[in-house]
């Protein structure tokens, strides 16, 4: 039985606060799967640069951009195929180009880090450099998250993903019930 104050309060009178609550757990999951892929390219791009670093003879700030490079490559198929895989995909082009701008920005800034402390006050150390070079990353991975989710891996418009995934039930579940008129039956 439900109490009687609360048969009086209207149907929407919780939904701002679920609306929002939805909001934070979606941002919370893309952080996380965020942060997972980016922790794996964060290992890529160490031991890239580390392994570049002691087997050749170039200079630290080209060893470092060689393995900025490589973990590029792969954040981009861990977000495109994990954490934003749920995002529009119908400008491949567009995304891709915006996503290699800011990708190159991200490494200017990572390695401008680097350089600046290997150049500018002598730091070159092997500890030193990656030091700055996991602190390069730190600061170049929160322009990313911010353009990456932004500007390259945007989310569809409401209407849009509504429309698709009406598509999808109607192509998959040949089996599903419908009205007279064809169309598939909402159950709430």
């Amino acid at each position: 039985m439900v109490p009687r104050v609360l048969r009086r309060l209207p149907p929407t009178a919780g939904a701002p606060r679920a609306g929002v609550r939805q909001r934070i757990d979606r941002l919370v999951r893309e952080v996380v799967k965020f942060g997972a892929v980016g922790g794996a390219g964060v290992l890529v791009n160490l031991l890239v640069f580390n392994f570049v670093r002691h087997t050749t003879d170039l200079a630290v700030v080209r060893a470092s951009i060689i393995a900025t490079i490589v973990a590029i490559v792969f954040n981009y198929l861990g977000f495109r195929y994990f954490t934003y895989r749920d995002r529009d995909k119908s400008g491949r082009t567009r995304e891709m180009s915006l996503f290699l701008l800011f990708s190159a920005i991200g490494l200017v800034i990572e390695n401008g880090v680097l350089y600046t402390a290997t150049y500018g006050f002598g730091w070159d150390s092997p500890l030193q450099s990656n030091i700055f070079k996991f602190l390069g990353i730190g600061i170049g991975t929160l322009f990313r998250f911010w353009s990456y989710r932004s500007w390259v891996f945007r989310a569809m418009p409401a209407r849009e993903a509504v429309a698709r995934a009406q598509t999808f039930m109607e192509h998959e579940d040949p089996t599903a019930m419908r009205t007279v008129d064809g169309a598939p039956v909402v159950r709430r």
